[in-house]
């Protein structure tokens, strides 16, 4: 197939700058959109909000490689492909999905929250359909972990 999507990069990919991400994005055979996601400030935490529709915003308008880009993200971070049989205004999350957009904004309350905590708190299903990455894949809970440790020892 092409180049592994992880490249070998040893921080979580929640715990990625836009460098890692671009460097990411270049290792999937798109070198040309590196400075499209430096410029736009695409962390691993903002790659959630990458898809189809958000990419053209970001300068990449061909529409086989925004297809290609969504795939690899939706992989990369372990989240179900939308059902586009759904209304627009209702595009559905898998709980994974649903998570990583609150772990995308910035703040205390995003860094120390964990998977299970937002589960919970939500009132979702704690399964899913999709089968669950290893932890180190998105460093979800780790990267949880790790802020919130920061966070207390800085306090």
């Amino acid at each position: 197939m092409g180049p592994s999507p992880r490249l070998g990069l040893a921080r979580p990919v929640l715990a990625w700058g836009t460098a890692e991400v671009a460097e990411w994005v270049s290792g999937l055979g798109f070198p040309q959109y590196q400075e499209c996601f430096r410029a736009n400030g695409i962390t691993g935490r903002r790659l959630i909000l990458v898809n189809c529709s958000s990419l053209p915003a970001l300068g990449i308008t061909d529409f086989g490689h925004m297809q290609e880009i969504s795939r690899h993200v939706r992989e990369l971070l372990g989240i179900e492909e939308p059902v586009f049989s759904r209304s627009i205004a209702l595009p559905y999350r898998d709980n994974m999905g649903l998570f990583l957009e609150q772990k995308s904004r910035s703040g205390q309350k995003a860094d120390a929250l964990t998977f299970s905590q937002f589960v919970q708190e939500a009132g979702l299903e704690p399964c899913s359909t999709f089968p669950p990455l290893p932890q180190g894949q998105t460093g979800v809970e780790i990267d949880a972990l790790l802020l919130s440790q920061s966070t207390q020892t800085q306090g």
